[in-house]
């Protein structure tokens, strides 16, 4: 591959600094963290490092200063522990002398993690690996290690001191996780591919960047755009169709309606490609009840495409090759209601059976992989990342990866 991995290292014995990311749901009946995918899927690394002998320093961030879920990492460590299979030891203490001491006396194997890396200003400031260097962080924890590890493509979009600083003055590969997307990324986008494009959820400005993204890469490879959630809605409207007052008042106090003309323009440009919803589903008196387009306004707040829609998609998407690639980006309506899962449901199923490599966006989507009955193992590649993956696909340099390429 054209990057650094675990594979090219010798860790035993070696104190290695890891930068994972941890930043988890918080549970709003207790403010605590939830388990999720991350924490399982960081395991992974830090668990091949310890049975490896080496001494493993984990840093890693939850939330923002200001912010309700700006935590420390205590339960992080918990979770950790039990999903590593093994100790992971929780140091209250970044940089200060208990932080220090911590991981001068680790032994072969030991797992430590520190305190929330973002109690540092300046762990948010962008700059480069050399002024991170200069800073707290990097200048009191690198001259205590061998190797630096980053983990977290999720957050290798950023040129923060914790993604990047350390890779100054040691020598820096990728971890599993960060591994596994680069390589699934690699496939998707790097290899002579046909592309299909499945976009919903409720940030239509990220399934818009990620449309443009790939047409400018080579908009002949895009086989078809499947549009539902929100995007669906706003392409609705884009065709001159009237959603009704309750789905267009929320349209147009996100102020989505904004992206109405470069919609146009997309439409434009993929013709036959693209794909609208036939059906919708909207809310009457708590129920579910569906309507074909061609029959709008609905009355009550649209939720979810309709089943005729999920059905021609999933018929698209199951009719796909194994020289196919679907990227997926968010559900395809209000999940997390029973009611208004069905369109996820039945898109998520052919998804799991079909030929196609699949790389489903992470977020939202992880959550409703489980809330259908499915699990991560069913599709090629979940992604962990959310801005970094869309990022990624954009072209954009991202600073974590490229202090990962092989020089």
């Amino acid at each position: 591959m054209w990057f650094k991995t675990l594979d090219d290292v010798d860790v035993s014995g070696k104190t290695v600094i890891v930068r994972v990311d941890l930043n988890s749901p918080i549970d709003p009946a207790t403010g605590k963290i939830r388990d999720n995918e991350r924490l399982r899927a960081h395991a992974e690394t830090i668990r091949e490092l310890s049975e490896k002998n080496a001494k493993v320093v984990l840093l890693a961030h939850q939330g923002r200063k200001g912010d309700p879920d700006f935590l420390p990492l205590k339960d992080h460590a918990e979770l950790l522990s039990m999903h590593v299979g093994k100790p992971v030891k929780y140091v209250p203490d970044l940089i200060g002398e208990e932080a220090v001491k911590a991981v001068k006396s680790l032994r072969n194997g030991e797992i430590i993690l520190l305190e929330n890396v973002r109690i540092l200003d300046e762990e948010t400031k962008e700059a480069s690996p050399e002024e991170h260097f200069r800073g707290k962080l990097v200048s009191t924890l690198a001259p205590l290690a061998d190797l630096f590890i980053l983990d977290a493509f999720s957050v290798a979009h950023r040129a923060h001191a914790s993604v990047v600083g350390f890779s100054y003055t040691l020598p820096t590969v990728a971890g599993r996780i960060m591994e596994k997307e680069l390589r699934a990324l690699t496939t998707v986008l790097e290899e002579d591919r046909k592309i299909m494009l499945v976009m919903g959820g409720n940030k239509p400005e990220e399934c818009i960047e990620v449309i443009d993204a790939v047409m400018s890469r080579n908009i002949e490879n895009i086989k078809f755009v499947m549009s539902a959630g929100i995007l669906g809605q706003l392409f609705l409207m884009s065709l001159g169709k009237k959603l009704g007052e309750p789905s267009e008042s929320y349209i147009k106090k996100k102020k989505f309606d904004a992206y109405l003309e470069r919609l146009s323009k997309i439409r434009q440009r993929l013709g036959e490609r693209l794909k609208t919803p036939l059906d919708v589903a909207y809310e009457e008196d708590g129920k579910r009840v569906e309507i074909d387009i061609d029959k709008l306004p609905a009355p009550g707040t649209i939720y979810d495409i309709g089943e005729k829609t999920a059905r021609n998609y999933a018929e698209l998407i199951l009719n796909s090759s194994e020289k196919d690639a679907i990227i997926v980006k968010g559900p395809a309506g209000a999940y997390e209601r029973e009611e208004f899962r069905k369109g996820t449901k039945i898109i998520y199923e052919a998804l799991a059976r079909c030929k196609a490599f699949t790389l489903i966006g992470g977020g939202d989507s992880s959550t409703a992989i489980e809330l259908v009955g499915l699990s991560p193992n069913n599709f090629s590649y979940v992604s962990l990342g959310g801005g970094a993956l869309i990022t990624y696909i954009s072209g954009k340099t991202m600073p974590g990866v490229e202090i990962i390429k092989k020089k």
